[in-house]
This record gives C-alpha cells, structure tokens and sequence, in this order.
C-alpha cells in the first residue's frame, strides 16, 4: 500500500493555512509550555556576546547533540555563529539579573559581570547551574528561527555549598516561576520591542 504524502503547510490539509493561529495567539499559547532559562554565549573575536534562550534542548547522546532556536533578526546569534563555538549557561530561579541583562536589546550586557574564559575559547557565566560548550554543528531554517545542532565539547555543574539543591529558574505564562491560575498574563517581560527567549 502507498505511502500516503505528508501535509505540510503548503499542501494544507482538512485545516489549511489560513487556518492558522496569529503570532500574538500561537506565542500565547506556547506560554502554557513551562520552560528553562538559559543564556547563550560566545566570544566574538575578543568581545563576548550572549542572548537569553528559552528554546533549548538535548538531541542525542552518541554523539553529544544539543540544539537552541535563534531569531535571525537577533544581533548575537549571527555573531556566534561567525564565533564557530558556544556556551550555554543554566539558570536559577534567582538569576533573574542575568536574564535582565542577556534578554533586553538594551545595554551592555557584560558591563560590570564577572564571567570567565573556557579552554574551549568561550565565555562561561559563574554560579548558573551548568555550563555546556559545544561547537556549532548544524544549522536549519525553520520559518523567522534558526535551529541550531550544536556537537557538545565538555559540560560543568555547579555544585552548591554545602550539597543544598538550586532550584532552576522556570518561565511560564510570560513570569518568572510557575503562579497559581488566576494570576493574569504578564505582559512581555522586556517591553514590545525585544524578543526575549526567541533569540
């Protein structure tokens, strides 16, 4: 029996294109998914770049595969990817600073951060959860995004003092932390004019 062709968004299907969400109704709507926080960083000749990341995520394990999603209307993404290699830091619940200053298009983001240089030629934030540095493996378009394979070269976890567990920063309904259900929608954390967590 023939292989029945695949719908795509061309091709339609009972629900054609038209049919779908806006992006305002599809971003909200991806709010209901409670994610990580994360920064991505790279040094940029000698001067480190970074943006914060919701989309990341392991791929495989043999080999080392992890990928991040990049708005290609971002300034530091394609700096990174000119860098060739990449850390992501994991946040916790009590860096929302490092968000402040990784998620916003405003400011210099390392001014006044203490971070430190990897043998892998990247900048590693200190205190997150867990570093991973990888190098740029593969890259596909998808829509306004990026996906980004990275290939991992080496991973550090942060170990708190004493053993006592950090609890990782989460981010839902456009907040910080998970609240209960009849607080409103936030609105976009960073103003309408940055595309925080999209790359």
């Amino acid at each position: 029996m023939p292989a029945e062709p695949a719908l795509t968004a061309e091709t339609g299907g009972p629900a054609g294109p038209a049919d779908s969400p806006d992006p305002l109704e599809f971003r909200r709507a991806m709010a209901e998914f409670a994610t990580g926080v994360t920064v991505v960083t790279a040094l940029d000749g000698d001067e480190p770049v970074g943006f914060a990341c919701q989309s990341f995520a392991s791929v495989s394990l043999e080999p080392p595969l992890i990928l991040f999603c990049a708005d290609r209307r971002g300034r530091s993404w394609p700096r990174i990817r000119s860098a060739g290699r990449f850390c992501v830091n994991v946040l916790g619940e009590e860096q929302a600073d490092l968000c402040a200053r990784f998620g916003s298009s405003r400011g210099l983001k390392y001014e006044g951060l203490d971070w430190d240089l990897s043998p892998h030629g990247t900048p590693q934030l200190r205190d997150v959860l867990l570093n991973v540095h990888a190098a740029v493996h593969d890259v596909h378009e998808a829509g306004d995004h990026d996906v980004v394979i990275g290939r991992v070269l080496s991973v550090r976890v942060h170990e708190a003092p004493g053993g006592v567990w950090r609890r990782p920063m989460l981010f839902f309904r456009s907040r910080f932390g998970v609240h209960p259900p009849e607080v409103p929608f936030a609105p976009d954390p960073w103003g309408e004019g940055d595309r925080w967590g999209w790359g």
